[in-house]
């Protein structure tokens, strides 16, 4: 199955479910789709940690041309959490991209609705 396929599939299936699709869903609709693929046991890829902007700037490449439905893919990537990660329990509300009053990532490649208590390796202060 080639990508555009497997991407309209998905977003198939995500209308099947919710009525839309990512690219066209609100701030609501996004953070329950966030929660129900985490409740089916979605896994993420939290390590390895970008240390380096070199790294960093990997993952972002990686991430940048995912088209907005593409939104399991990027939770993937980014190895995103509903929870604190880590010994010092790093957590979205420290984040330099985390918008407080808006609960958004404004990681441009990522660009998703988040909560303080969540967390991705793409996390910076």
């Amino acid at each position: 199955m080639n990508k555009e396929a497997s991407l309209a599939d998905q977003s198939q299936a995500y209308i099947e479910r919710y009525g839309v699709t990512p690219a066209e869903a609100s701030h609501d609709m996004l953070l329950r789709m966030i929660e129900d693929m985490f409740a089916d046991g979605l896994v993420t890829e939290v390590e390895p940690f970008p240390e380096t902007d070199r790294e960093f700037s990997k993952l972002l490449d990686v991430l940048r041309p995912l088209d907005a439905n593409a939104l399991r893919e990027k939770l993937v990537i980014s190895g995103w959490l509903l929870e604190p990660y880590g010994p010092d329990q790093m957590r979205c509300q420290e984040c330099m991209y985390f918008l407080v009053h808006k609960r958004w990532c404004d990681l441009p490649e990522l660009n998703l609705p988040a909560k303080a208590d969540w967390w991705c390796r793409l996390w910076r202060i």
